[in-house]
């Protein structure tokens, strides 16, 4: 009975070792200050922009990184997708060359509820589709403001453009053109598209074991997302990336610990309060025929996170004053990730495009 309680107190002591060793690592990597932007010498690039800023909006103070290689161009304000997933703290491990910054000066926002725009004293009642539009274009204003700008862009992944383009229906005048990566449309219509792929590519090529899981699950739900990501039609075409993702934000310097913590309480706040159902049933098609403002989608070629095939169906239908849709052909729902090149080169031609015709 000695050696056994020697050895479960080892092993607890094992175990409080691990926990205060992985606390010290996360800790150290948390100084909460902007990672630097640099050139590919490695030097800071002159009269470039790179902060981390907080500004009060809908009563709440909320944070963001500003951060573009010349001051001079364009504004672009980039809605995250989750919804509640901060993606710049998730990505940055990724981040090359290739990036948003060179076109353009980028406003990474944390929106309400996530990371740091997730305050302690947040109402969650608040975490409604009406009051981020209101804190996108309160975001906006502040930009337009701080860059002298009369219109910026602006850029919805995911949840994001959900976000995205439900903004631009109601506030037009300010933005010059609306950007659409991972476009959602019908999202209850294109987990049905994404179920019925999945099972008919399980019995293709014999996995039985996914489509027992398969046969669990409502057709038109999203509970089988680690298949998508399995499948290579989920965030990334290369593989899973969800864990790689947290992971990411864990180890990501622009955070301190407290904003590492509120970000990953955020991901599940949002689930929970969110209407989810307004999210999952509504289909633009109806709801948002037509918008007074360009608008692009670039969408993935593997993508059923979010429907490849929905996405550009609406391209064709909505009326805009301009518009293209833009394949991205090795990438499935993180096109701005998994091609990094071919999507700035993308997001290039849109900005030169739209700067002629403004």
């Amino acid at each position: 009975m000695g050696k056994l309680k020697k050895l479960l107190l080892s092993l607890l002591g094992l175990l409080l070792f691990l926990v205060i060793a992985g606390f010290l690592v996360i800790w150290v990597n948390s100084p909460g200050k902007p990672p630097e932007l640099k050139d590919q010498n490695g030097e800071v690039i002159a009269g470039s922009v790179n902060e981390k800023t907080f500004i009060e909006v809908g009563g709440i103070k909320q944070g963001m990184f500003i951060r573009g290689e010349d001051q001079k161009k364009p504004v672009l304000l980039y809605l995250h997708g989750g919804p509640g997933a901060p993606e710049f703290s998730m990505s940055y491990a990724w981040e090359t060359q290739a990036r948003l910054e060179k076109e353009c000066v980028v406003c990474y926002w944390d929106q309400r509820g996530t990371g740091m725009s997730n305050p302690s004293a947040l109402n969650v009642d608040s975490l409604t589709t009406e009051q981020m539009i209101a804190d996108t274009v309160a975001v906006t204003e502040y930009l337009r403001e701080r860059f002298d700008q009369e219109k910026i862009y602006l850029l919805g992944h995911s949840w994001g453009s959900y976000l995205g383009i439900k903004t631009v229906q109601q506030q037009p005048e300010l933005y010059k053109a609306y950007l659409g990566v991972g476009q959602v449309v019908h999202q209850k219509a294109g987990q049905k598209l994404a179920y019925d792929y999945m099972k008919e590519h399980a019995k293709e090529i014999g996995d039985d074991k996914a489509l027992k899981q398969l046969a669990t699950f409502d057709p038109e739900a999203s509970a089988y997302n680690l298949l998508l990501e399995e499948y290579g039609i989920g965030t990334r075409h290369d593989g899973p990336a969800t864990t790689k993702l947290l992971k990411n934000m864990l180890f990501f310097k622009g955070y301190t610990f407290g904003e590492k913590y509120a970000a990953f309480k955020g991901l599940l706040k949002f689930n929970d309060k969110l209407d989810t159902e307004e999210y999952a049933n509504d289909n633009l098609v109806e709801s948002i025929p037509e918008v007074e403002v360009p608008i692009y989608i670039l969408q993935g070629r593997y993508d059923y996170q979010v429907s490849y095939a929905l996405a550009k169906d609406y391209c064709e239908k909505i009326v805009a004053p301009d518009k293209k849709f833009y394949t991205l052909e090795n990438s499935a729902h993180s096109p701005n990730l998994e091609e990094p090149e071919a999507f700035l080169q993308v997001v290039k031609e849109i900005v030169v495009h739209v700067e002629k015709i403004a």
